[in-house]
């Protein structure tokens, strides 16, 4: 294994052209600069691995589990579990991730580890074809459904959004002590990505409101949000590159065997971002909301200012 620290410098370019995935090619489109720092990292890039591995050794880097999970705490965990399909087809988070972070929650001493998602397709379907809800049982952790009004009767205010200015949270994450933020990298019709910040629907009630009011500045307006989340963990193990968000064939799918990991949404978003220019051309323009974060103060698009630790396996 090689694992290296870096510092980047250089502006992302999201018009970069479509390349073969490669590690050396990660942030490729960024200009580097290299040397070795001693503080944790901002983000961690793995790549070349199987999703428990990836993930035990981007948590490593950010100093382990405990960094954001302590003892006694209650844990959500939010992955995208939106479609009634099968891991194959990279729609939504892997099974296999989210089992493994649910077994580190319990490691760290949670008392209780919940997972939801509120669902596109029913929701039975999906957390039994997506393969996450045995994952979550068999790690010890809880799967709740988020299919009904009932489970969101938190009200929360947004005053900085600019069009979203309050929305309903699914109660788990109002009553949690922390909660760890885990999408699929996908290509979305509406939003161009489907990354960290797009996997924040999931724990509102009327997403309506998003899809007619300007869905790119709803995302960002969302993601001010006090209770925010501890960790963002990109699942690209496998990565669904067109025809999202639900695809259409396994030719919509790149096996990129990778995980980028950080607790700032907007730099993990854009770095994931850069990854996806690796195998579909997207410019940074299209994904709107990244810009709309960062003028909102969520976070920066900005990462030649940031420590970002590769790790090939």
């Amino acid at each position: 294994m090689e694992r290296r620290m870096f510092i980047k410098t250089g502006a992302l370019i999201g018009t970069s052209a479509a390349m073969s995935l490669k590690f050396d090619g990660l942030f490729a489109a960024l200009k580097t600069n290299t040397i070795t720092v001693e503080t944790a990292p901002d983000i961690v890039a793995v790549m070349g691995g199987e999703p428990e591995v990836m993930l035990d050794r981007a948590l490593e880097a950010l100093g382990g589990i405990g960094n954001f999970v302590k003892k006694g705490q209650k844990i959500v965990i939010k992955p995208n579990i939106g479609w009634d399909r099968g891991p194959e087809m990279a729609v939504n988070t892997n099974p296999e991730l989210i089992g493994a972070l649910v077994r580190k929650c319990r490691e760290a001493g949670a008392s209780k580890v919940t997972v939801f998602d509120h669902t596109c397709d029913e929701w039975t379907k999906c957390y039994a074809t997506s393969g996450i809800e045995a994952a979550v049982k068999a790690a010890g952790g809880i799967i709740v459904p988020a299919n009904d009004e009932k489970y969101y009767t938190k009200q929360i205010s947004l005053p900085l959004g600019v069009r979203l200015k309050s929305a309903k949270i699914h109660d788990a994450i109002a009553e949690a002590d922390a909660w760890i933020n885990v999408p699929v990298l996908k290509n979305h019709g509406g939003a161009k990505l489907s990354c960290s910040m797009k996997n924040m629907m999931g724990i509102v009630w009327d997403r309506r409101f998003f899809h007619s009011n300007d869905l790119q500045q709803c995302i960002a307006d969302l993601c001010t949000l006090d209770k925010k989340p501890v960790l963002n963990i990109v699942d690209s193990y496998r990565m669904l590159f067109q025809n999202g968000p639900q695809g259409k064939s396994k030719a919509d799918v790149n096996n990129a065997k990778s995980l980028i990991a950080g607790k700032d949404i907007i730099a993990v978003d854009t770095a994931a971002l850069s990854l996806f220019n690796q195998v579909k051309k997207l410019d940074i323009e299209a994904v709107k909301h990244l810009g709309f974060g960062q003028s909102l103060n969520i976070g920066t698009t900005d990462l030649k200012n940031l420590k970002i630790e590769r790790i090939k396996i």
